[in-house]
């Protein structure tokens, strides 16, 4: 059993104990025969699991300081900085060559996948390379000539990538389920006569969770282009694998249903604030910002399409009175507004993105495969990307969703 699964038992472990306790407590009771046998009883497997997981790390740690490779205590930032020189370009060549990695892409990886307590199946690859947010290459054959300018190359137009600019909170390292508590209400106060009894109430919490889930794509990429050792082969590398997933974290974010295996997002996640019509006045936008100031938030930003923003931008404060357009140089009512192609067409949303919480689990996972078809019979390879990760609103009434024609 590896270190991932000792991990994720004894996080089963735990959320049972406390499932056990919760019960008892809110009917207002002590634990009965059964319900202590069955405490006790997972209280040892717990035990047990903590012993066999600290072992097993004890073990990691000893590998790797025999390998020369950083110990499992190695600062977040020396981390980071490796993950500065890895070379996404090397990981794919390597495989192709079907050699081992080594220098900086073999440590880094040997690091992640300590970190995650998972074994990739091809190699992991920094995950903050899904901030790289330009356009991508198709093919090759336009890249490389006399004049080699891969810094002028003109990729296809996509759309712009915006939600984790807007500020989503990143767990990076994570290795069980998480569950996050929340505050749910407080205790009760009030004013009372001489001698009249204080208001009674009880604290109550609630709690965020988060769970593994899968995002991933293929492509195709020719030998000559991983082949070219210009610099700029190894930005449009990096950033075409990038956008096969980070495309889907982002709509994930936004809209995610929360069926087939993806995250629920903000659109979709229950308590939100709603209005039934876009907001097309002076009076209108500042009737949806004072939502958020009941609920006390007060870091929003906007987030709309294309066309939305337009007609905002084409609506007077107040008709023919030349005091301005609801939206101009890039604010509306003084917060930021952006616009994105995974908002649905008929929403403007206002909200704070902290509120939001982006889980990883896996770097990015690079496999190579030089025996697929098409890509075998044309001379390429075919590479495919993966990451696990999740997506939870911690207060939902931090976003206000209007929806209109």
């Amino acid at each position: 059993m590896n270190l991932h699964q000792l991990r994720e038992q004894r996080a089963a472990a735990v959320t049972s104990m406390k499932t056990i306790v919760d019960a008892a407590t809110v009917a207002g009771r002590d634990l009965s025969a059964d319900e202590s046998k069955q405490f006790d009883t997972l209280k040892t497997e717990e035990r047990g699991l903590s012993v066999k997981i600290e072992r097993a790390e004890y073990l990691a740690d000893l590998e790797r300081r025999s390998a020369g490779t950083p110990v499992s205590g190695a600062p977040s930032a020396d981390f980071d900085k490796l993950a500065g020189s890895v070379s996404v370009t090397r990981v794919i060549r390597a495989q192709m060559e079907g050699r081992s990695l080594d220098g900086a892409e073999a440590e880094y990886a040997r690091e992640a996948e300590r970190r995650s307590g998972r074994k990739a199946e091809g190699a992991f690859v920094p995950f903050a390379s899904l901030e790289k947010r330009a356009n991508t290459t198709g093919t090759a054959s336009e890249l490389v000539g006399t004049d080699h300018r891969a810094q002028d190359y003109i990729g296809p137009l996509r759309e712009a990538l915006l939600a984790r600019s807007l500020g989503v909170r990143v767990l990076p390292g994570l290795t069980g389920n998480v569950s996050i508590p929340k505050f749910g209400t407080g205790l009760a106060t009030g004013w009372v006569t001489e001698g009249g009894a204080v208001p009674e109430g009880e604290m109550t919490f609630g709690e965020v969770t988060l769970s593994p889930k899968h995002v991933g794509g293929k492509t195709e990429m020719s030998r000559q282009l991983i082949q070219q050792s210009a610099p700029g082969i190894e930005q449009l590398v990096r950033e075409d694998l990038s956008f096969l997933i980070a495309k889907q974290i982002d709509a994930a974010i936004i809209n995610g249903t929360g069926l087939n295996g993806q995250p629920l997002g903000i659109l979709n996640t229950v308590g939100i604030q709603t209005l039934d019509s876009l907001p097309l006045s002076w009076f209108a936008i500042l009737a949806m910002m004072e939502k958020l100031d009941d609920v006390n938030i007060s870091n929003g930003r906007w987030l709309t399409t294309a066309a939305i923003r337009t007609a905002l931008a084409a609506a007077e404060k107040v008709e023919g009175s030349g005091a301005g357009f609801l939206y101009d140089g890039g604010v509306m009512a003084a917060l930021a507004l952006a616009a994105s192609k995974s908002v649905p067409a008929n929403k403007l949303i206002l909200g704070d993105f902290s509120q939001v919480l982006l889980g990883v689990w896996s770097e990015v996972d690079i496999l190579v495969n030089p025996y697929a078809e098409p890509a075998y019979s044309r001379g390429g390879i075919q590479v495919r990307a993966m990451a696990t990760a999740d997506i939870a609103v911690r207060h939902p009434a931090g976003f206000v969703v209007a929806t209109g024609a």
